[in-house]
């Protein structure tokens, strides 16, 4: 998708609905602009329903100051224009109040990006500024001071958040990447720890570069491989809407008959993913003109060691990762359903599916589907993309369950004779 052709105020009709149904603002919350090449600032409207704008109702403030469109614009444009003004590098501003960044702001705290190598290279570095009064000039002149120290997201005491970028979709990556984080951090105190990344951790990271691999043209597609691109890109799109992973981060793969496999893109929004940018990996070659995942050659190396896996998911959604996060055990055994399709999950050290593609080969297996890695992701294996990700569902689920039986009391897993006469039944290995 060019975004760059999109309209503005299509654009803000486009992001604001993706932070309404995210659960990230309110009906009366939140307010978006872009500043388009004329120097024009279009805005979301004061005190109409977020959750069903349309292009008609975004306004155009002149730099002169005439405002064109049916509405009164947003009581925050002071911020924006000065968020503009202090920044002539932003092409957009974002200001919303989504619950795990509003409960860091109402702490006095910003979230720390370093539990995650994604959340630390998107987001940057995070700024926090004191409280002031909605639309005020002294809360746009303390959010400036923020943003000239090098900040492209703001904390707001008591208030919410402020994102800038080049153009409305970074913004909004960097602001869904942080209340992300923020969640995650959450959920991870809760299991009574939080383990953040050393600087060396961290860069570590910055080894996981783009895959350089020989290119090839396809020259024809089979049926086979379109079914693949659309079932793909459909569960890609189920798992950003059920927050799964983000706009950022996630990676889907697919094996074909003839042992090639599809695999997502880097680098593109996942809600917007289409067939065409799926890329097909053949042969130790990629699809001419695209840039595969950067995981690539673990999902290749894991297709080259295991006959029975055909899908492969990498991703981090915020309950299950707390536990790798916290550094705490999770424990399958909370329903039968969870333990027949999870069963034990592997746990390995920060970095090893970085440097050590062999171990982590090693351990998945038909009886250990799923392997998280600590500060990083889970890794979730199976027969079929429709298996594995109901698998990744399964396991976000059953973590948000054992979140959440932890406020009722002692949680008691299914015992082990329990578990025998499950793997009988079921003929589990």
């Amino acid at each position: 998708m060019r975004f760059d052709l999109i309209h503005p105020a299509d654009q803000i009709v486009m992001l604001m609905k993706r932070i309404y149904e995210g659960g990230m603002t309110t009906t009366s919350g939140g307010n978006l602009s872009v500043r388009d090449a004329n120097g024009d600032i279009w805005i979301t409207p004061g005190s109409i329903d977020k959750g069903s704008l349309t292009r008609r109702d975004i306004l155009c403030v002149k730099p002169d100051g005439t405002v064109i469109g049916p509405h009164n614009p947003s009581v925050e444009l002071p911020f924006h224009k000065k968020v503009y003004e202090t920044r002539p590098d932003a092409g957009a501003v974002l200001h919303a109040h989504p619950p795990g960044l509003v409960a860091f702001s109402i702490v006095g705290c910003i979230p720390d990006t370093r539990i995650l190598p994604n959340a630390y290279n998107v987001c940057g570095q995070v700024g926090f500024a004191p409280y002031d009064i909605p639309g005020s000039p002294a809360l746009g002149n303390k959010i400036a001071e923020k943003l000239r120290g090098g900040s492209n997201i703001v904390v707001l005491e008591n208030h919410g958040a402020v994102a800038l970028g080049d153009d409305l979709f970074q913004a909004f990556m960097r602001f869904e990447t942080l209340e992300y984080c923020a969640r995650l951090q959450i959920n991870a105190l809760r299991l009574g720890n939080c383990v953040s990344l050393t600087p060396e951790e961290l860069s570590i990271s910055e080894w996981k570069s783009d895959v350089c691999m020989e290119s090839f043209h396809p020259g024809g597609h089979t049926s086979l491989e379109k079914e693949g691109r659309r079932e793909m890109c459909e569960l890609i799109h189920r798992a950003y809407d059920r927050q799964l992973f983000t706009s950022t981060q996630g990676t889907f793969s697919m094996r074909l008959p003839d042992d090639s496999f599809l695999i997502t893109p880097h680098g593109l929004d996942r809600k917007y993913l289409e067939p065409g940018d799926i890329v097909l990996v053949k042969d130790g070659r990629c699809e001419q003109g695209k840039t595969p995942s950067r995981s690539v050659l673990l999902h290749r190396d894991i297709y080259r060691a295991h006959n029975g896996i055909n899908a492969v998911i990498i991703a981090n959604p915020p309950h299950i990762m707390a536990y790798g996060v916290a550094g705490a055990r999770f424990d399958s055994r909370t329903i039968p359903e969870s333990y027949i399709m999870l069963r034990d999950v592997s746990v390995l050290p920060f970095g090893i599916n970085i440097a050590m593609h062999d171990k982590i080969i090693q351990t998945v297996s038909a009886s250990a589907p799923l392997v998280m890695t600590q500060n990083d992701s889970l890794l979730v294996t199976g027969p079929s993309l429709l298996k594995v990700y109901d698998s990744l569902e399964v396991a976000e689920f059953s973590a948000r369950a054992l979140l959440a039986a932890a406020a009722l009391g002692a949680v008691k897993p299914i015992g082990q004779k329990e578990i025998d006469d499950i793997k009988a039944a079921f003929s589990l290995e």
